[in-house]
């Protein structure tokens, strides 16, 4: 399975990729790409969306889905 992982702002710098396609078996959902990418449980603020629509953490996934992790938004 194929998915292509997308990050922004704060979470691009940390991690240093803005994207990366992962070959993986085993990610059934949002959570489990997030643990793939970066061996930690997926934060409650981090913002998701999958093929451009925000997503839960539980919101499954398939082959070829396009999975972005947004930092939380602030400012006033």
């Amino acid at each position: 399975m194929t998915i292509r992982v997308r990050l922004f702002a704060s979470l691009q710098e940390k991690w240093r990729i803005d994207q990366i396609d992962l070959e993986s078996t085993g990610m059934e959902k949002v959570a489990d790409v997030w643990l793939n990418l970066t061996g930690e449980e997926l934060p409650s603020q981090v913002l998701v969306a999958v093929n451009m629509e925000y997503a839960r953490p539980d919101t499954p996934i398939k082959d070829e889905d396009e999975v972005a992790f947004f930092p939380p938004v602030t400012g006033g």
